[in-house]
């Protein structure tokens, strides 16, 4: 009997769910601490992962999908995967509502100088210095028009600014005013008063913000990061910060994680630092477990998964 391994501890409502749609697949349930590798080598259907599960997953004659419990999947074996067929779906839009509601949270944060206030509350001062300025009117530019990004063109447009997008296909986007492709940042970054990264990682991606990128923003520019650490250039970043280019960044993901204790970012009150909690959510699990059961319809029937099936081409 083909069997559907789970590393996520489901409610037992849904357990029920995860039978009737696939009975003719034995379920079991192991928290990742305790599953072996010779679980994860006869699993056919596996759901979470972790680092560890790597070589028993690529090893594996049966193992045909795996559903990963996150957006970013940068740290999967992908080629592999793609050699022997196996599918790989992620968790793509559990994080849209959390993660567009942090950007504007950092961004009003900054905007209202709530970050200064908050400062000279801590040290007991009633200091009104700082700027105090608005969003409305202003330009943001959005790089990853995915799930996160549409549902903050969606929030940008509310608050009455000027929506500009950047992705690698340039396909026009709800809610965006402009869309570039990722070759058109200079004339897109030139016109941003707000550039937000939500880029996945892949081998584009990079670096993408460097020195190159960030010359190319406009000067006084904010910068919110809440793609991957990686896809920005830190010392590149630092030095726009201290040159003006950027008049500050909020930023919830770093190159190296955790951020070191002795790293100069700390200590700058131009920045705003959360520890990659911008897609936590108490809603995640649930919303999580919903594209699983959609993919699962599919998959017991013989049809292409309809959420969230990587590409490996494009490695996202």
């Amino acid at each position: 009997m083909p069997t559907i391994l789970t590393l996520y501890e489901f409610p037992e409502e849904q357990m029920q769910q995860i039978r009737e749609i696939a009975p003719d697949y034995e379920l079991k349930s192991v928290p990742i601490k305790e599953v072996t590798s010779e679980q994860i080598r006869e699993a056919d259907i596996l759901v979470g992962w972790n680092r560890k599960l790597e070589p028993a997953a690529v090893e594996s004659e049966h193992l045909k999908w795996v559903q990963a419990w996150s957006a970013g999947v940068d740290y999967f074996p992908m080629d592999r995967f793609a050699e022997k067929k196996v599918l790989l779906t992620n968790a793509g839009g559990v994080h849209a509502i959390p993660i567009s509601e942090h950007i504007f949270a950092v961004l009003l944060a900054m905007s209202r100088n709530l970050h200064g206030n908050i400062r000279s509350q801590a040290l007991g001062k009633w200091e009104k210095s700082g700027s105090y300025g608005e969003i409305s009117g202003l330009t943001m530019v959005i790089v990853g028009t995915g799930h996160i990004g549409r549902a903050t063109a969606k929030l940008a447009k509310a608050f009455g600014m000027r929506t500009i997008g950047v992705r690698h296909s340039g396909r026009p986007e709800e809610h965006i005013d402009e869309m570039y492709r990722t070759d058109g940042i200079r004339e897109a970054f030139a016109q941003g008063d707000v550039i937000v990264n939500i880029l996945p990682l892949t081998d584009e991606t990079r670096h993408f913000f460097d020195r190159e990128s960030f010359g190319y923003m406009k000067k006084s520019s904010l910068f919110i990061n809440v793609g991957r650490g990686q896809s920005v250039d830190t010392e590149a970043m630092v030095e726009a910060l201290d040159s003006g280019i950027l008049s500050g960044a909020a930023l919830d993901v770093f190159e190296q994680e955790p951020l070191p204790e002795d790293h100069p970012l700390w200590a700058r009150e131009d920045v705003i630092i959360t520890p990659h909690v911008a897609g936590n959510t108490d809603h995640y699990d649930v919303r999580a477990a919903e594209i699983f059961l959609d993919n699962l319809r599919a998959f017991v029937q013989g049809q292409t998964l309809p959420r969230n099936l990587v590409d490996y081409s494009k490695k996202y």
